[in-house]
């Protein structure tokens, strides 16, 4: 038998080859090109070494069995065995940017933080957006909290404000973390469902747990579906303290207030979203940055003293309670703007680390339970994740300031003290001091009372604030929480967690709970719970718990999904792109095909999307702009149609020229047209047209498509 020649593989030949010891790399038409030396870096083994071959293993013969010096193998492989570390426990699912936070004012008289000192004092920072209760692999529009956590780099060190979209919480102490996390993940014994709270395990835990029902209102409230992570608040839910030069204590909610203003989607818009494009949020944050559109938050406060938190109705140490912002008013002190993605996923957004106690001098905690028991369980977090003690050694977790200590040595060690000294006190006069005047204090308060496993008597009232949320949405809303509430019980398979869980809704609003009950098939009403304080009724609505009466009322930051067919007339889509582009807002061309389409004056249009790829979902007003050569082949279209009805469905404003009327016919909401859906008027229009789409929705509309109604 002839012995046949050593055969290089497939992809050896299509990425480099050599010939005559030239470094030669083949062309898409595979024609060789030559490789200027130092045009490209040498590719290495982690250790530096020069690689020579990356395509073919190390083996004896071209048929014979791989050898055990490999290294180039052996590394290669055993790093990929180990790319992935644990995944978080609860806010898996997260995306990232970086930006900065910059100071209006000096906070001095409140704080001696230093990034609070200067006015237009600009700190770097870190934000990590997510969900809870989703695996790393889940879908962005899930029904969920969602995380919104802020590392600021200050010249103090880092300082770490892990909170949400909602300023309350389901529990009142870190001890039930645990069991709410349990209950609220997918079930221990199927492995699902996951990314949503609809099944018995979650609703059992919350109908037994009467703390959670403002929660409840606001999980199951539009907050839960916001429509981009641009436009929701965040929040650091707990009180905390700020701490001046004095020693003098203040009271302080924090709240991140969108530039852009609030909005979320529908419920049956959020579930086509979710299959259209489960990178929602993550892909619109990163279009946003990479356009120069950078997302804006104000940091807004609530300070209070110690006179006003023994007169406010509710305790200011529970996590389930708010202070309405009509109560006392939250002060403007800085801006925070993301400007820059990571450059990788990995080492910053998956690696970054949060923990509450990481707070600069003039910072510190009050004695909430909940944030009491965050504090102490971050750490243990973080070194179960990372791998080791020194994850601070991390570029994305280190302090940009000066910093030096002792620590030495552990899993991955990076740095460690340089020379004879790592212990302190030391008579060399060698290594770092504390600082008694520099350093972090802590409040010197003076405690005192019995050792005992308590809950406070002011943390009783569990419905009062429930029902205060829910009064202050608006009808449209209210809907959509009796919906939710329905839709999440009707996954629920026992029967007596559906009752007690209507048993709590008759302590928030009756009308809420009878509808609910009504939808789910309830023969008979249970009797209101056992409530330890009664609900209380005088509490007046709150204008700033509601999303529609806080909405942006422009469409700056917003996207406009224009479909379009060959023939369309080129200058009123060419007003009507400027017109958009002068509101600040974007603009997508959706078209039967991806390619494009030929415009009326003859120019080639190209498009972002062919239809079955851009539904109407993606977009907050949709616009159409057909021709009579090219209407009659979309109404043929079934996504053509989908489209148009969906957009309706979902309560948008829709622009349409005349040669458009047919498509509206064949999606059936011809004879429904309403103030929201526009026949597109001429250029000099085109202005008042994109403002009316600053509403976002015709809510009026929505009782007549039964659109989230319970």
């Amino acid at each position: 038998m002839a012995k046949k020649s050593p055969v290089r593989s497939p992809a050896s030949q299509t990425v480099t080859a050599t010939i005559h010891d030239q470094k030669m790399q083949r062309g898409e038409g595979g024609e060789l090109h030559q490789i200027a030396e130092g045009d490209a870096p040498l590719l290495t083994t982690a250790q530096g070494g020069p690689v020579s071959d990356d395509q073919n293993s190390l083996r004896v013969g071209p048929r014979g069995p791989l050898v055990m010096d490999d290294f180039h193998f052996r590394e290669k492989i055993f790093h990929f065995d180990h790319e992935r570390i644990p995944e978080r426990v609860v806010h898996a699912r997260g995306y990232g940017a970086h930006g900065y936070f910059e100071t209006y004012e000096s906070l001095a008289a409140y704080t001696k933080a230093d990034l609070f000192q200067r006015s237009g004092e600009r700190t770097e920072a870190f934000v990590r957006f997510s969900t809870v209760a989703g695996n790393k692999g889940s879908a962005d529009l899930a029904r969920d909290v969602r995380g919104f956590a802020v590392k600021l780099y200050t010249q103090e060190g880092n300082w770490d404000l892990v909170g949400n979209n909602i300023p309350v919480f389901f529990i009142q102490d870190a001890i039930k973390f645990p069991d709410l996390v349990h209950a609220a993940k997918q079930e221990p014994d199927r492995a699902f469902p996951q990314a949503q709270t609809a099944h018995d395990n979650f609703w059992d835990f919350i109908s037994l747990t009467p703390e959670s029902m403002n929660m409840v209102m606001w999980i199951m409230s539009d907050r839960t579906i916001p429509r981009s992570f641009r436009f929701m608040e965040g929040f650091g839910v707990h009180t905390f303290r700020l701490v001046n030069a004095k020693d003098e204590s203040t009271f302080v909610k924090f709240h991140w207030k969108p530039k852009l203003g609030l909005q979320s989607v529908a419920w049956n818009e959020a579930v086509k979203i979710n299959g259209a494009d489960p990178d929602f949020h993550r892909r619109d944050l990163w279009q946003s940055i990479q356009s120069g559109n950078f997302p804006e938050w104000e940091l807004q406060v609530q300070l209070f003293d110690q006179e006003f938190a023994d007169s406010f109705d509710f305790d200011v140490l529970d996590p389930t309670k708010i202070i309405p912002e009509e109560v006392l008013a939250p002060m403007a002190i800085g801006r925070l703007v993301l400007d820059r993605m990571p450059d990788n996923f990995f080492a910053e957004t998956e690696q970054v680390a949060f923990m509450t106690q990481n707070v600069p001098p003039g910072i510190d905690f009050s004695n909430d339970p909940l944030l009491q028991g965050r504090n102490f369980s971050y750490l243990d977090t973080q070194l179960k994740r990372l791998g080791g003690p020194n994850f601070t050694h991390l570029p994305i977790n280190a302090p940009k300031c000066p910093f030096a200590h002792f620590q030495q040595d552990g899993h991955m060690a990076m740095r460690n003290p340089s020379g004879r000294v790592n212990y302190q006190p030391n008579s060399f006069n060698e290594g770092p001091r504390e600082s008694p005047t520099r350093g972090h204090r802590p409040l010197p308060a003076e405690e005192q009372g019995t050792k005992a496993r308590l809950r406070p008597e002011s943390f009783a009232d569990h419905y009062s604030q429930a029902r205060q949320f829910y009064i202050s949405q608006t009808p449209p809303e209210q809907r959509h929480i009796a919906a939710a509430l329905t839709f999440e019980l009707s996954k629920v398979e026992t029967a007596v967690i559906r009752e007690r869980m209507v048993s709590h809704l008759l302590n928030i609003d009756e009308t809420l709970a009878n509808t609910v009950a009504q939808k789910l098939g309830f023969q008979s009403m249970p009797k209101a719970a056992d409530a330890a304080m009664p609900t209380r009724q005088d509490l007046e609505p709150s204008p700033a718990l509601s999303i529609v009466e806080r909405g942006p009322k422009r469409f700056e930051g917003r996207k406009l999904g224009i479909l379009i067919t060959d023939g369309v007339d080129a200058k009123l889509l060419n007003g009507l792109t400027a017109a958009i582009t002068k509101e600040k807002a974007v603009f997508e061309l959706i078209a039967p095909k991806v390619g494009g389409v030929t415009a009326s004056d003859g120019s080639w249009v190209e498009v972002h999307h062919m239809i079955d790829g851009g539904p109407s979902v993606l977009f907050d007003a949709v616009a159409l702009l057909t021709s009579a050569e090219g209407i009659d082949d979309l109404v043929k279209e079934a996504t053509a149609r989908d489209f148009v009805a969906d957009a309706f469905q979902h309560c948008k404003f829709i622009g349409y020229d005349q040669s458009a009327l047919p498509l509206l016919e064949k999606a059936g909401i011809a004879d429904a047209l309403d103030e929201g859906v526009l026949a597109l008027p001429g250029e000099e229009g085109l202005s008042d047209f994109v403002s009316e789409l600053g509403k976002l929705r015709v809510w009026g509309r929505e009782p007549s498509v039964k659109l989230g109604k319970a």
